[in-house]
């Protein structure tokens, strides 16, 4: 069957890709997409020699092709990547398809040209886009690395004075006539450099927004003024404090306890800047439906690859030993985790600025003074404390039946339950660890309070993730004793959820 020629040229003229018919080197036929291609007219490019499309690239392979060309049969005779010249001299990169047809006027081949302009644009994207992902990968790498590193480092030298201290308080305990003050003053070495510990705990988990929030509206002028004179002592007589509420402030919804660790943070970072004094200045003020908290200073500054880092955990440009580094990490973390945005501006010599946006909420909640401590005293009520830390678990235990609780333990979940279904008697409080082995501690409170509906659930947790909802507030009805704990903090949470 032969085709027609209008038939032939349609198919011509409907390629997508250039196509040039040569005879030798002499162009014969062409299509519109190679004048579009190579910015000649087609009419011109017929009669021309190959040569005024060709690049030094190009140019080198056609001996080559030719000879190639010259020796084939009829067919394909292979594709070649290489390069192209418009007629205003730009080169781009090309793929050339070339075929061999015998025709009644002659050999002929036939050249098929894509332009790559495009594809390799693609490509090189993609593999940008793998290099940085790689590169981001080995940040995180680094920064987990370096993360890792300042915990075990702080809290090696933590444990270091615990474990030693502890000896000594053994040591001179197993005296024929023990120091009763250098036991107290060896034990109180221990309780400080647990107290850090705890400290810093609270800073890791606010960091990584998992510490357990209890965000209120509150007004954030009136929560700076009972906290000015705290702030005013931390700072010292030699740099002035000067706080300047903004009017008409709405309140803002965030955890009062975190407001305190910003501004804390955020004074401590500012004295440190100001070794010879200044002027430490926290201002408020509204912005649409933002409440702005701006804190700057007039100390050193920072130079810029220090303010590039100055989030980063565990970095600190403080003498060793002297800051952990999470200071402006755990501002960010507990800032974020509320909805709101940090920004630091900071040039050497002219101090630094931190601005805080936070949401703009509703109605402050004024707390009322609650007056007389609260009530600590068991009454003979029945906990069953479910902790699978053996120390901690005796710990609860001694604690609650010294201040008159009877105690029933158990090491797990499961454990849990048998001891409960063996307990003839009424189960008061379930004291239960969040996460343990084989059972997280919800699933044994909803298992317990589903075979006896009056037993009140109290969770304790170092790590609350599993009880919480977004946000890292707490889930509704769920109440919390955060690890460590002292003996008040206790007994008061107890008693608080027995009385209901």
């Amino acid at each position: 069957m032969e085709w027609s020629a209008e038939l032939s040229s349609g198919l011509l003229q409907a390629a997508p890709d250039a196509i040039l018919v040569l005879d030798d080197t002499r162009i014969v036929l062409v299509n519109d997409r190679a004048g579009q291609m190579y910015g000649w007219p087609g009419t011109e490019l017929v009669g021309q020699s190959i040569d005024v499309l060709l690049t030094a690239e190009s140019r080198a392979i056609l001996p080559e092709r030719r000879r190639v060309i010259g020796s084939a049969g009829p067919g394909s005779i292979g594709t070649v990547m290489t390069s192209a010249r418009r007629r205003d001299g730009t080169e781009f990169p090309i793929e050339s398809s070339t075929t061999i047809v015998e025709t009644p006027q002659g050999r002929l081949a036939v050249a098929v040209v894509r332009d790559l302009t495009d594809r390799l644009r693609a490509e090189d994207e993609k593999a940008k886009l793998r290099a940085e992902t790689q590169l981001h990968r080995s940040q995180r790498l680094e920064s987990l690395g370096q993360l890792a590193g300042g915990i075990a480092h702080d809290f090696n030298n933590m444990l270091g004075v615990i474990l030693n201290y502890a000896n000594f308080v053994i040591e001179e305990a197993e005296t024929p006539a023990p120091d009763l003050k250098a036991i107290i003053a060896d034990a109180q070495q221990v309780v400080r450099a647990g107290t850090r510990g705890t400290d810093l705990t609270h800073q890791l988990l606010a960091f990584a927004r998992r510490e357990v929030v209890r965000p209120q509206p509150i007004d954030l002028n009136a929560r700076i003024g009972e906290l000015e004179a705290n702030l005013r002592e931390s700072l010292g007589g030699s740099i002035t404090l000067i706080f300047r509420p903004g009017p008409d402030l709405p309140s803002v919804t965030f955890d009062p306890g975190q407001i305190e660790q910003v501004l804390v943070s955020l004074t401590k970072n500012a004295r440190d800047a100001m070794p010879s004094g200044g002027n430490l200045v926290i201002d408020t003020h509204r912005l649409d439906d933002q409440v702005r908290l701006r804190v700057c200073d007039s100390g050193d500054g920072m130079t810029p690859d220090v303010l590039d880092r100055a989030f980063d955990p565990f970095f600190t440009t403080k003498p060793k030993g002297e800051a952990t580094g999470l200071g402006l990490a755990t501002v960010y973390g507990v800032v974020n985790q509320a909805g709101g945005e940090v920004g630091l501006a900071s040039e050497p010599g002219l101090g630094t600025t931190v601005t805080v946006l936070l949401p703009a909420g509703e109605e402050a909640v004024h707390q009322e003074d609650e007056g007389t401590p609260a009530a600590t005293a068991g009454h003979g009520e029945t906990v069953l404390v479910a902790e699978d830390e053996d120390a901690l678990r005796d710990v609860a235990g001694r604690i609650l039946t010294g201040a008159g609780y009877r105690v029933i333990t158990a090491d797990c979940g499961t454990n849990a339950l048998e001891v409960a279904a063996g307990h003839s008697g009424q189960i008061d409080l379930l004291l239960s660890d969040v996460v343990m082995p084989g059972m997280l501690g919800k699933e044994l409170a909803e298992r317990l309070t589903g075979a006896r509906p009056s037993t009140r659930v109290l969770y304790m947790s170092g790590y609350a993730q599993p009880v919480l909802a977004s946000q890292g507030t707490l889930d509704p009805g769920v109440e919390l004793l955060e690890k460590p704990f002292t003996a008040n903090d206790l007994l008061t949470a107890v008693r608080k959820r027995l009385d209901g």
